[in-house]
């Protein structure tokens, strides 16, 4: 509207209307909070008749419910508790059946019979592990636990036990049968097929890497690409480390100089270490990237493929 000139009849009258609306909010807005506080200062009760007789304008949120408690769900595995079983049970014998074994050997099976060992046995047992467990149904299990004795025979057993689905009990259902061990599996063929030569830089690197992770000579942390943290073994294990071999997925790794940067790599590497006790082999994987001319460890596993077919 331009200054001086007056609003005619026909404009003012919707701002009228409008401001007088505006006041209407204001009053139920200010009558709103004081209902408010008058019943908050009166005791629960009235809070609540309050929220609830609110303007007419204001819609009351619905009540957050509570989320659901969700459990992951629990795997019913006894391979340890046929493992206990089993140690205890060879361990015992039907002619000492106060023994603290035989005792541990019937609290966990009652009935199950105690075995009768002869009493002039060289070999005694070492050491049992549980190897395979099979769910055969419902509550039903088969363990295979594997013995092994101090002339190095080791026999298998399969202990069958029931489970609840939760994991939370168990028991022997029977007395354990010797079975024949777990086959051999196929070991697949490896990815390192490509040969890094002993005298080049990516073998040099690895080699004084490996010496300072796990003998305490030099820093591990020059060999690492930045952001990579790794902590070396403590304390240190070995007095030396000697690199056999080094392996690799992509040619890169066997140029005679460092690519260009950012290049990466895997390799496989085969070493020996040695300490007062004698000559360990050990294996390593290890990522490495390209930088500045240098090869840098990016990623270090231990317990790799090293592989079963032809390279």
């Amino acid at each position: 509207m331009p200054p001086g000139k007056k609003a005619s009849r026909s404009e003012a009258v919707p701002a009228i209307a409008a401001g007088i609306e505006l006041e209407k909010m204001r009053r139920r807005v200010r009558l709103s909070r004081l209902t408010l506080f008058t019943a908050i200062a009166a005791g629960p009760v009235a809070l609540a008749v309050a929220m609830a007789a609110g303007p007419a304008t204001a819609t009351a949120a619905a009540p957050n419910k509570p989320a659901p408690v969700r459990t992951a769900a629990v795997t019913a595995d006894p391979a340890g508790y046929a493992q206990v079983f089993i140690d205890a049970w060879l361990r015992s014998s039907a002619d000492e059946a106060g023994s603290a074994q035989a005792r541990l050997a019937q609290s966990l099976a009652p009935d199950v019979a105690l075995p009768e060992p002869a009493a002039d046995a060289q070999s005694k047992l070492r050491s049992v592990t549980a190897v395979r467990s099979v769910q055969r149904g419902g509550d039903a299990w088969a363990v295979t636990v594997a013995a092994q004795y101090t002339d190095g025979t080791v026999r298998y057993f399969a202990v069958p036990v029931a489970a609840d689905a939760r994991g939370a009990s168990f028991a022997v259902t029977g007395a354990p049968g010797a079975v024949a061990g777990p086959a051999r599996a196929a070991v697949p063929a490896s990815p390192y097929t490509v040969h890094v030569p002993s005298d080049g830089a990516l073998s040099s690197t690895v080699g004084e890497f490996l010496g300072a992770y796990l003998t305490g000579t030099g820093e591990v942390d020059r060999y690492l690409a930045p952001g990579v943290k790794l902590t070396p073994v403590s304390p240190a294990p070995y007095s030396a480390v000697v690199v056999r071999e080094v392996s690799a997925v992509e040619e890169a790794a066997a140029a005679g100089q460092v690519p260009a940067d950012g290049t990466k790599v895997r390799v496989l590497v085969q070493a020996e270490a040695r300490d007062g006790a004698g000559r360990w082999p050990l294996a390593y994987e290890l990522a490495l990237t390209a930088r500045s001319g240098r090869w840098d460890v990016a990623a270090l596993e231990a317990g790799t493929v090293q592989g079963g077919g032809a390279r």
